[in-house]
């Protein structure tokens, strides 16, 4: 009986470690890190928006993205960047906040966009055209800027 119950007192303690250990984990969400700075413009000119974007150009990066994040700022957007135009596809899995995707072709012009999706939501969500590129910026801010197919991103990425 006493090593049953030495057993459990063990068990109980690895068990409250490991709890420790996850909530510790939980605390190093990744942080916003600026790698360059993009503008949303329309055809004529005029600018919509600027922001501050992390770019994911990388296949680790970008299966990553924005996965983890309680919040992402006004003016902060990811940029995933693809070697070529292709069908892209998308989905919210562990991505905590609602995100606006904006699929942009190899002239960075928006050819199609996706508002709103919804947070830890699995469900498919496709450039429905060939896109280069993919800004990911928070959710609402698409309409709020009054987005069209035919703007255009303004941006620099340093190879």
């Amino acid at each position: 009986m006493k090593t049953l119950a030495l057993i459990l007192l063990i068990f109980v303690t690895l068990a409250c470690q490991d709890s420790k250990t996850t909530a510790d984990l939980g605390s190093t969400e990744p942080q916003f890190r600026k790698d360059a700075e993009l503008t949303l413009q329309r055809p004529d000119g005029t600018v919509l928006a600027a922001y501050d974007i992390e770019v994911a150009d990388d296949e680790y990066s970008r299966q990553t993205g924005l996965m983890y994040r309680s919040k992402l700022g006004e003016r902060e957007a990811m940029l995933f960047s693809f070697p070529e135009a292709a069908m892209q596809g998308f989905y919210m899995k562990s991505t905590l906040i609602p995100l606006d995707l904006i699929f942009l072709d190899e002239d960075k012009r928006v050819v199609s966009f996706a508002e709103n999706a919804r947070p830890l939501d699995e469900s498919p969500i496709s450039s429905r055209v060939p896109a280069m590129y993919v800004l990911e910026v928070n959710g609402g801010q698409a309409q709020s800027l009054n987005l069209d197919i035919g703007d255009v991103a303004v941006f620099s990425l340093e190879k």
